[in-house]
């Protein structure tokens, strides 16, 4: 049950006596868990002309639903015990409220597993490949830049993208030959090489390539700050510029880049935060406009 919560008003900028408890905000779940998704919904006692949200400096996107306004938020991994909620309603003469709460933030629960990967993916890569590998790093960090400036492209709830058992979930250690390197910033899928990669929602394709790391990648913008993507394919289907549908099949298993063997990679990104993609299918419905749902 979601708690909730009312706002504290922040300076002067109150339109037409409005008071602080009759700004009214909650989200779902209460305190979300460090690399995960959850929902702000916003309950104006006012009539408005627009809201502008952020949550930890990320902005969000809200839109209307009846007499509330609903944005799909995310905590990023190394989050405190507390983020700030900032938000700004202007009303129909102009004038703006500035309000701001502190939403709680849950640690979560990481573990750590050990990898035997080829040693020219373990060991630290030479001047040229490291100019490499920061290229793609950058390109993929684009996607998420132009993710921010695009409105929401889906309408229907996220899809998995493979039927699959997961075989290494988010945010997990990852020791590679003996060295701990990184943490998992996705989820993985067991599957065969070949098997169908369903693309979770509408929206854009922006980036089809071969990375050192990730293999043959497709990165996916669906507005709104959220972009999703598929790693170690042994086939692309798609084109950068394509528009593609929930569930359409955008590319193959593989075992393309740093792998054990052939699986799915997936990786879904909320403004500059990588947040764990099962959480977005996980998160249940908290109005009609329906951004996140399980499969």
């Amino acid at each position: 049950m979601r708690r909730l919560l009312t706002l504290v008003v922040v300076g002067l900028l109150v339109p037409h006596g409005v008071t602080a408890q009759e700004i009214d905000v909650s989200w779902a779940p209460h305190a979300p868990v460090q690399g995960e998704f959850a929902y702000v919904v916003l309950v104006p006692s006012h009539e408005i002309r627009a809201v502008r949200g952020a949550l930890d400096r990320t902005p969000l996107y809200f839109e209307s639903d009846g007499d509330r306004y609903v944005a799909l938020a995310a905590v990023r991994l190394s989050a405190p015990d507390s983020v700030i909620l900032a938000l700004w309603l202007e009303d129909v003469s102009g004038e703006v409220t500035t309000v701001e709460r502190a939403l709680p933030v849950r640690r979560g629960q990481f573990t750590t597993e050990r990898l035997t990967v080829d040693p020219r993916f373990s060991n630290q890569p030479d001047s040229a490949l490291a100019v490499r590998v920061r290229d793609e790093v950058r390109r993929a960090g684009l996607v998420a830049r132009r993710a921010l400036e695009t409105p929401r492209l889906w309408r229907e709830p996220f899809l998995t993208p493979l039927i699959g058992r997961v075989t290494s979930p988010y945010g997990k250690g990852r020791i590679f030959n003996g060295e701990l390197q990184s943490r998992h910033w996705g989820t993985d899928f067991d599957g065969d090489v070949g098997e169908a990669v369903r693309v979770a929602n509408r929206g854009v394709v922006e980036l089809v390539d071969a990375f050192y790391y990730g293999g043959n990648v497709v990165y996916v913008n669906h507005g709104a700050g959220l972009v999703t993507a598929y790693m170690h394919l042994s086939a692309a289907l798609v084109a950068r510029g394509d528009t593609v549908q929930r569930g359409q099949v955008i590319g193959r298993v593989g075992q393309t880049g740093r792998v054990t063997g052939p699986h799915l990679h997936w990786s879904v990104r909320f403004g500059r935060a990588t947040v764990n993609g099962l959480s977005l299918l996980e998160l249940p419905p908290s109005t009609r406009v329906e951004t996140a749902a399980s499969p």
